[in-house]
């Protein structure tokens, strides 16, 4: 059993894929170009934002998020613990500190009641973040608009990692259709991937939006020119052309996703005392980018399901207060994080995991519960 079944996927989409690349070999536009342009006009269309700039990761999508802002050395930017590092890695790169608040036990996301409790702590030590980093963790967002509602009379802009949310709702409104910046990933195991590195950010903004274009082409607006200091954070053509064809699939995968989350609840039951299951809030949709549990002993749950041949994965171990690279940071006790961090469990997922591959995992969980 996969973790996450991309050869499956690339099965069923194989010929248009190899179409699609071969027109990209023909034309002999590899960098940038009409199919990152009409793949940057179909996602902002599709998330509500007036504008898409292709990018070369998720991670460098972020990047480029603070460099447009002005983000830099001696600012501090608030966000979550709970996330991949690359969250707080992209602050800490521009000479920023990373400020982190505890997460909803529920969602595991940053919501509005951490974020005004954190903004008021540091008010009250006449400090003010330059920017907020919300991270969309496992596929749902947290209440985004809560959130923008809070920084917005301190003119404070909000950045949506949305990096694992592509697809989501929240309030009736899009993953990267809310805040000031948005930033998705394009790595291949994303709800929507490419078959390399690829990211996109949204906003917007006219400005922003021009500066994240040159920033991403080493600050320059015309050749040669260079306004700005910036990067080499450009999207391939190629990986544009495959993500316009799996894009054509992308909202039955969605729905797929949901489906198969659903169902694994329902597994689930039996062992409902003994776990806890995802909770998406009422107000949200989630794309389920991953499918996270929390079971007790989990290091010996692990063991024993992948004796019984089910892969399984921590998203994540540890909380990024507690990460060695920013252990000269004063934090004080994230409790939330840091239990979570202690207990999350993700299982297989992906659109085209089948009942009895769930039943199977399900089945494998339970016996390991036992033991």
């Amino acid at each position: 059993m996969q973790f996450i079944d991309l050869k499956r996927q690339y099965a069923l989409y194989r010929d248009e894929i190899a179409k699609a690349v071969e027109g990209v070999m023909e034309s002999g536009q590899f960098i940038l170009g009409p199919k990152v342009e009409e793949l940057e006009e179909k996602l902002a269309d599709y998330c509500g934002s007036r504008y898409g700039i292709g990018v070369s990761s998720g991670t460098d999508g972020l990047l480029l998020a603070l460099m447009a802002l002005g983000v830099g050395q001696g600012d501090e930017v608030l966000t979550t613990p709970f996330t991949f590092i690359a969250t707080a890695e992209v602050i800490a790169l521009l000479g920023a500190r990373p400020l982190f608040a505890d997460i909803d036990p529920l969602t595991y996301n940053l919501e509005p009641e951490g974020v005004a409790g954190a903004l008021e702590s540091l008010e009250k030590e006449g400090r003010r973040p330059k920017a907020i980093i919300a991270v969309s963790l496992y596929g749902q967002c947290p209440d985004l608009q809560g959130i923008m509602e809070i920084a917005r009379p301190l003119g404070t802009p909000v950045i949506e990692d949305a990096c694992q949310s592509f697809g989501a709702t929240v309030k009736g409104s899009a993953s990267c259709g809310v805040c000031d910046l948005s930033v998705t990933s394009f790595f291949p195991s994303k709800p929507l991937g490419c078959y390399g590195d690829g990211g996109m950010v949204f906003t917007d903004d006219t400005a922003l939006a021009d500066r994240v274009r040159s920033l991403r082409v080493h600050g320059q607006k015309r050749r040669y020119h260079h306004e700005l200091l910036g990067i080499n954070g450009r999207l391939d053509a190629l990986q544009a052309a495959i993500l316009l064809e799996k894009f054509r699939h992308f909202p039955k995968e969605v729905k797929m996703r949901q489906e198969a989350a659903l169902r694994y609840a329902t597994l689930l039951e039996p062992v409902s005392q003994q776990i806890r299951i995802p909770s998406v809030a009422e107000d949200r949709t989630s794309v389920h980018a991953q499918y996270t549990i929390e079971v007790p002993n989990r290091e010996e749950v692990i063991e024993e399901m992948g004796r019984q041949g089910v892969p399984t994965a921590v998203h994540y171990p540890v909380p990024l207060h507690r990460q060695p690279v920013f252990s000269g940071l004063k934090t004080p006790s994230l409790t939330v994080a840091e239990r979570a961090a202690g207990r999350v469990l993700s299982l297989p997922m992906h659109p085209y995991i089948t009942e009895e591959e769930q039943k199977q995992v399900v089945d494998a969980l339970a016996h390991a519960l036992k033991e």
